[in-house]
């Protein structure tokens, strides 16, 4: 194998000044760079009203990510819709409830939040069945499971018997990289969901992995990549790798090593 020194990870890069991704670069000597393959974009008030839902017509809303608040509230007003006070919000995680900051006053009668798991989201859920739950969801939600992967935020919903709809709020699309001219230098890429992967083949369909090393974080994202016959070097999470940098860490010091 050849010796890996120039690595392209499919995100943003980390507005954080510490990041294990830095730590990598200056440990094992290679070169990362941050390049996101999809970009989020906003759903017009006029096309989420062809989905025939009334934001009022629910007492509660359920966001697994921070995208999904922004687009929430965006929407709300581009309809002159007053949320009302009343409104109850569920969040994957503590940090995600917090960032509803943003667009309300943060009020703990009113908002709840799990361990950043899905299942333990939902046993939060649980306890409130008398709610109408609005789910916050991007167009690819359906493309971006696969039969490997646990159950999602939907699959929990319908097995609960608890009322839902699931609302459309944003999009995700592919960023042109076709003229970007470092993209054949690198020696890894890297992918978060497998909406990076179709972004992949959307800018080069003619793509051939040859020497490339691929690294996969998720299930979905695996199955996207050997889908397009893709061979995924590198995996997460693992129990030895819960994280893509410590697995990125370990592929590169065992492949260079001696290098």
């Amino acid at each position: 194998m050849q010796k890996i020194k120039k690595i392209l990870l499919s995100q943003p890069k980390p507005t954080a000044d510490k990041s294990p991704y830095f730590d990598i670069e200056n440990k094992d000597n290679v070169t990362i760079d941050f390049k996101p393959f999809i970009k989020v974009e906003p759903i017009a008030a006029k096309e989420f009203r062809q989905q025939k839902i009334n934001i009022l017509d629910y007492s509660a809303v359920i966001f697994t990510a921070k995208t999904g608040i922004d687009h929430f509230f965006r929407l709300s007003e581009e309809m002159r819709i007053q949320v009302p006070d009343a409104m109850k919000y569920f969040c994957i995680s503590e940090s995600v409830a917090l960032y509803l900051q943003k667009h309300i006053q943060y009020r703990k009668r009113k908002i709840f939040f799990g361990n950043g798991v899905i299942d333990d989201l939902i046993s939060v859920i649980s306890k409130h069945p008398e709610e109408k739950f609005l789910v916050a969801v991007s167009d690819v939600h359906d493309k971006n499971k696969c039969v490997h992967q646990k159950k999602d935020i939907i699959d929990y919903m319908e097995e609960s018997k608890l009322t839902y709809t699931k609302a459309v709020m944003y999009k995700t699309v592919s960023v042109d990289l076709s003229a970007d001219p470092e993209f054949p230098l690198y020696d890894m890429l890297v992918f978060f969901s497998p909406s990076g992967i179709n972004s992949l083949f959307q800018n080069f369909p003619d793509f051939k992995q040859e020497n490339v090393k691929i690294g996969c974080m998720g299930p979905a994202t695996i199955k996207a990549a050997t889908d397009r016959g893709l061979t995924v070097d590198v995996q997460a999470p693992t129990p030895e790798n819960p994280s893509m940098s410590s697995a990125l860490e370990n592929f590169i010091l065992k492949n260079n090593k001696g290098k």
